[in-house]
């Protein structure tokens, strides 16, 4: 089953074409990457996918649903959730803190302001739950503020998982991390193949091969080729262009 349907999705910034007559399928429970060169437009299509960026042009239907036009709030109630590039942590808050208030975001919990998270047991719970998910359950009492930057991208995508997400639109998730961190993040997304479809967005070609059922191929705002990993390293065109031997 398609879960995210985009079709002739175009976006310019003057006459510079950085989304040109896009098409993608992305099925249900599937992790699909998305890589290319830098300037290839990778980020503008992620952020007219979670509703950032309003496109000039072309159709986003997420699960049957035309969702070209609303907003990033509506998609996320939908089930489509973007991490790492947008998401804000509170540093002075906990590990716990920050979920249980991506957990109250989604559910409409009675949480007031002027009331501390750990207040409300139900949050709490939820995102322990998360916590655990994404192997922070030991860390859930440290401040953001004092976490490794491999743990605040964890922490990062144990708040996107809090808002219970359909679809995890992902946007280079290892960056900046050492090659300790980029194992843990590597195999941790692997325990989340399955439970929640993911777009994924990564230089660490390493890791999209070891990761990705499907592979599409951006260049200059257009999809050059698609496929499996197996098909993608050994296709000439895009060897040429842009994986040369890193595919190796």
């Amino acid at each position: 089953m398609t879960l995210l349907a985009v079709r002739d999705l175009r976006k310019s910034y003057g006459a510079l074409a950085v989304t040109d007559g896009l098409s993608l399928d992305v099925a249900e429970g599937e992790l699909h990457a998305i890589i290319g060169p830098n300037g290839a437009g990778k980020t503008t299509l992620i952020a007219q996918l979670s509703g950032q960026l309003a496109p000039d042009s072309g159709s986003v239907t997420f699960d049957g649903t035309d969702i070209t036009r609303t907003d990033m709030a509506s998609r996320v109630r939908a089930g489509l959730a973007r991490s790492f590039q947008i998401t804000t942590l509170m540093p002075a808050m906990t590990a716990l803190e920050n979920v249980a208030l991506a957990v109250q975001g989604r559910s409409g919990s009675s949480f007031r302001f002027w009331r501390p998270v750990a207040a409300e047991a139900a949050l709490n719970d939820q995102a322990m739950t998360c916590l655990a998910q994404v192997g922070l359950a030991d860390r859930a009492d440290r401040p953001a503020a004092a976490m490794s930057h491999g743990e605040k991208r964890q922490l990062e995508l144990a708040v996107a998982l809090a808002c219970r997400p359909r679809l995890l639109l992902l946007d280079e998730p290892l960056a900046g991390t050492g090659p300790q961190e980029a194992e843990r993040l590597v195999a941790l997304l692997e325990a989340l193949k399955g439970q929640v479809t993911m777009v994924l967005i990564e230089h660490d070609m390493a890791a999209v091969f070891a990761l990705a059922d499907r592979i599409s191929v951006l260049v200059y705002g257009q999809i050059v080729a698609s496929g499996g990993p197996e098909e993608i390293r050994q296709d000439p065109a895009v060897r040429a262009a842009y994986l040369g031997e890193e595919a190796c």
